[in-house]
């Protein structure tokens, strides 16, 4: 699917600079980013749930190992 997406000038230049480092296209440096920043934070969510769910169970024991 195509999509445009607007970078300002110093994204942009930075964009360019950061694929010219990796001998990439800036398209393959932007949807790595996309790729990435997904991945990270499917992460996060994941934790907070499973830390959501599973700490009100420890929260007795976790409270005696504190003192």
């Amino acid at each position: 699917m195509a999509m445009t997406v607007r970078f300002d000038e110093a994204e942009t230049a930075a964009l360019r600079k950061r694929a010219a480092v990796e001998g990439r296209s800036m398209q393959e440096v932007t949807r790595a980013g996309v790729r990435e920043y997904i991945e990270r934070h499917s992460r996060d969510e994941l934790l907070d749930k499973v830390l959501d769910e599973e700490l009100p169970r420890y929260a007795e024991a976790l409270d005696r190992l504190g003192r």
